[in-house]
């Protein structure tokens, strides 16, 4: 049998529940981990073997295999106990020397590092320099400019995202990284200003991508049997995700009163928070549906909670519009999967997508701290069938069109490719071992100090 040499990847993201079926919801668990999953699935079957590697906490496993030459290797640090991202970055070296330690012992080489967010963007630098591999990173949110775009008290804010030290180490990680992806326009001129200073050539703007084998539209027919199943009536304006404060789900409450006025049947749905909701989660929650009652209107609010994974599709095609209220957003990627689903869709002005999409034709947009204006934007949506009919359609080619992830894998490759000579000279190829060997498995336990 012929044994093939591949290249391998090597995906960092550090914090949240990183597994081959995550469970959204979870604390620090969104679409960043389906960024990582899907991009590397996209590679593999490209051709590459793909390493994701995360922090191993509470009872997880070493390794995880999650599709043909793709697997999760987990290492711990900090304990046994879940670690916020905020707070992360205080165990990353200890991460690090067992990452190396790992590679060392298993004579793994690396094309070259992916590092998703400022604390794995910490340990693919440190793992980059010591193995003479490029390091792309990947910030996904980018710290001054969820610190601008957020309420709050500058001292309350500090205290619990950690504001300062994460932007003076993005700074360092920008510097030295050989290349950044920014997955809007917008971040990539965030990441040129004055904050950060990063020269343009550094950068290379490239979109998160969806699956298209499971977000696509459906005959009408479909959509209200959908919506029976669901026990959903009325006109159904959705908003769904982990339950933060920075998804401005109260904005939204803010804008219904406009929208109840003038569409008669209206309903919003709220699925938000996690299957083991923690206690800030119950409070936010909580606070949402006093908000609700105190605005009149909860009794045409119904919160779903957590909805898993495989039934998000159904929740997109069963509603009449997908509601984007974030307050700070880096991209807005259930926004794209809707769309794709051929849901009309309305999206915050404070994130990324608004910029890549067209206004009536592909998306309609509007400003989530104007609540007025944003319950109008909805109410439009349902109350006229033509527009809506307009959004669906070519909402649906826009992202088909423009957020694939195989469309993305290609960008992606295609920058490498194009990348300057001192990038590309470090590129070498591996040894075939997509699977984790029994050695492996005993190395972890050995390594691991509970």
């Amino acid at each position: 049998m012929i044994n093939r040499r591949r290249e391998r990847i090597m995906m960092i993201s550090t914090h949240g529940y990183v597994s081959a079926l995550p469970e959204f919801g979870k604390p620090d668990t969104g679409g960043q981990v389906v960024y990582v999953l899907e991009l590397s699935k996209c590679l593999a079957r490209m051709g590459y073997q793909v390493d994701i590697l995360t922090r191993r906490f509470e009872n997880q496993r070493a390794s995880e295999h999650v599709a043909p030459r793709v697997r999760i290797l987990r290492f711990p640090c900090g304990g046994k106990e879940f670690i916020p991202k905020e707070t992360l970055c205080e165990h990353i070296p200890e991460w690090v020397r067992r990452v190396q330690g790992h590679i060392d012992a298993q004579r793994l080489k690396y094309l070259f590092i992916d590092s998703h967010y400022w604390d794995a963007g910490l340990a693919g630098q440190k793992l980059a320099n010591a193995l003479g591999v490029p390091h792309v990173h990947t910030p996904h949110s980018i710290g001054a400019w969820k610190r601008d775009n957020m309420d709050g008290s500058p001292e309350v804010l500090e205290k619990r995202y950690n504001f300062r030290h994460r932007i003076r180490e993005e700074k360092v990680i920008y510097d030295e990284c050989d290349l950044l992806v920014a997955t809007t326009p917008q971040q990539r001129d965030i990441l040129m200003a004055s904050d950060y200073d990063v020269p343009t050539s550094k950068i290379q703007v490239i979109p998160p991508g969806y699956d298209d084998m499971r977000f696509f539209p459906v005959s009408r027919a479909s959509r209200q049997a959908i919506k029976q199943d669901l026990d959903l009536e009325g006109s159904i304006v959705l908003a769904l995700g982990r339950m933060a404060r920075n998804k401005g789900y109260d904005l939204l409450l803010r804008a219904m009163p406009i929208v109840f006025s003038r569409i008669a049947d209206a309903r919003l749905v709220l699925a938000v928070g996690s299957s083991e909701p923690n206690d800030d989660e119950i409070g936010l929650i909580r606070d949402l549906k006093s908000l609700a009652a105190e605005l009149g209107i909860a009794d045409r609010v119904l919160f779903r909670d957590y909805i898993a994974d495989e039934l998000l599709a159904e929740y997109y095609r069963a509603a009449d519009v997908f509601a984007l209220s974030s307050r700070y957003e880096p991209f807005g990627m259930t926004a794209v999967e809707a769309m794709a689903c051929g849901t009309p869709t309305v999206v915050t002005t404070e994130g990324g997508l608004w910029e890549q999409v067209t206004w009536g034709l592909e998306a309609v947009y509007a400003n989530p701290f104007d609540p007025e204006a944003f319950g109008h934007a909805v109410a439009m949506v349902l109350g006229y069938p033509r527009v809506a009919d307009q959004l669906s359609k070519y909402g649906s080619q826009k992202a088909r069109a423009r957020f694939t992830w195989t469309g993305i894998a290609q960008q992606m490759l295609r920058v490498l490719q194009t990348a300057e000579p001192t990038l590309r000279g470090h590129l070498v190829s591996v040894p075939d071992d997509d699977k984790p060997t029994q050695t492996e498995e005993e190395s972890w336990t050995a390594s691991a100090s509970w």
